[in-house]
């Protein structure tokens, strides 16, 4: 790898079993930022892992099947990779992390230090299943390169806009206090597409992540008055393995007559529910389509998914007196046409109506042409936003609020 004098920034976004990465000039050509190249480790901690690595316009650069144990291991061995590619890559100038949350104290990105760290580490009760790998990326890159500065891009911060009202639970005051309150997640993703939106993102405005994790939020002048995950990135609607809010008399039930305890209740609902649970038999969208005309059970979770988020984007459209403009975005909103139509199916009284040849060209607007609703598909781009907020805390514009 090569020295650049410009600014080069390294996105790290880990997952339970996987991490991947993109690496942006910020000030390319003309000001717009330049992606280098991205890639991905997926299968950490299995029996073999795949690394696959691409350039900016598309094209392979390295595909490896490797034995990768931990996120520690990933990070030194993505590392090992970029190096691997000499002068055609650029060293970074600092890397972005995604950190699924930021609890009641970070509403920003933030300068990675010490204090931050064991801060992410008291928070790790709120995120389980995504913060302890991410912290392991945090540290694993700071013993690589110790001073390369990092910055903690947080997927709840796009949320702390919400009112008040809106992030309260109904409980006890003592609890609000002690952090338990609704954050909402996918915010990177969220934030990406109101800046596609641009003067769209004035407007009532209600956006759609959908993926194996997926979530809404109502956005009004470019900021977030509601979503619909809470607590956990396991509220909201059903998603692949998630079930998403439930009655909170389920789990009671669970606990007393079915002998569940805190870990058998926790994966039930995040590894064992949603459109799996329902199917019996897979949690991913696109072989349930498949399957669904001749398995009932597959034909049932996907109308199930559609239901609930139907449901959903009904109040979220009631909070926001309308809908100018609907985004379907992530995998599944992004390249399941069938889905964006069977959940815009009845919506034409809140002026959702879209075309059925462009829904499944995946065309950039699906809506009809003077439809009072404009559909939009943008597809997301976490890692942008990333080396956007990284690039602006490393160039002083913004301060590290960590309490």
């Amino acid at each position: 790898m090569k020295r650049t004098s410009g600014e080069t920034i390294l996105c790290l976004n880990s997952g339970s079993s996987s991490l991947k990465f993109a690496l942006y000039d910020v000030r390319g050509t003309g000001g717009a930022e330049e992606e280098i190249v991205r890639g991905g480790i997926e299968g950490i901690g299995g029996r073999e892992a795949q690394l696959w690595l691409r350039s900016g316009r598309g094209e392979p650069v390295a595909d490896l099947s490797v034995q990768i144990p931990g996120h520690a291991e990933a990070v030194h061995y993505l590392f090992d990779t970029l190096q691997a590619q000499g002068s055609a890559l650029p060293l970074p100038s600092a890397a972005g992390n995604r950190v699924v949350h930021g609890g009641p104290y970070f509403d920003r990105p933030v300068l990675i230090d010490r204090k931050v760290i064991e801060t992410l580490k008291g928070l790790v009760p709120l995120a389980p299943l995504h913060l302890p790998s991410e912290i392991i990326c945090i540290e694993a890159t700071q013993a690589r390169f110790p001073g390369l500065p990092q910055v903690a891009c947080f997927d709840t911060a796009f949320h702390r806009s919400m009112p008040e009202v809106a992030q309260r639970f109904p409980l006890p005051r003592s609890l609000w206090e002690e952090g338990i309150r609704r954050y909402g997640f996918h915010g990177l993703s969220f934030e990406y597409v109101v800046s596609v939106l641009g003067e769209a993102a004035q407007g009532r405005v209600v956006i759609a992540h959908l993926g194996n994790g997926a979530s809404m939020a109502a956005v009004r002048e470019g900021r977030c008055l509601e979503t619909t995950m809470g607590f956990s990135p396991t509220g909201g609607f059903m998603m692949g393995t998630r079930s998403g809010d439930l009655d909170p008399g389920v789990l009671v039930y669970l606990m007393r007559e079915k002998g569940y305890d805190a870990e058998k209740i926790a994966h039930l609902v995040d590894h064992e529910a949603g459109l799996l649970g329902v199917s019996g038999s897979s949690h991913e969208m696109k072989v349930l389509l498949e399957k669904r005309h001749v398995d009932p059970r597959a034909a049932q979770a996907v109308e199930m998914f559609c239901y609930h988020l139907r449901k959903h984007l009904g109040a979220l459209a009631a909070l926001l007196g309308g809908v100018d403009t609907l985004v379907f975005t992530g995998r599944i909103g992004e390249r399941a046409a069938p889905i964006r139509a069977e959940v815009c199916n009845g919506l034409e009284h809140l002026g959702i109506r879209i075309d059925p040849v462009l829904n499944e060209t995946h065309a950039e607007t699906i809506s009809l042409p003077g439809s009072p609703c404009s559909v939009r598909v943008i597809p997301t781009s976490e890692e942008l936003i990333i080396a956007r907020q990284t690039y602006r805390v490393i160039a002083g514009t913004q301060a590290n609020p960590c309490a």
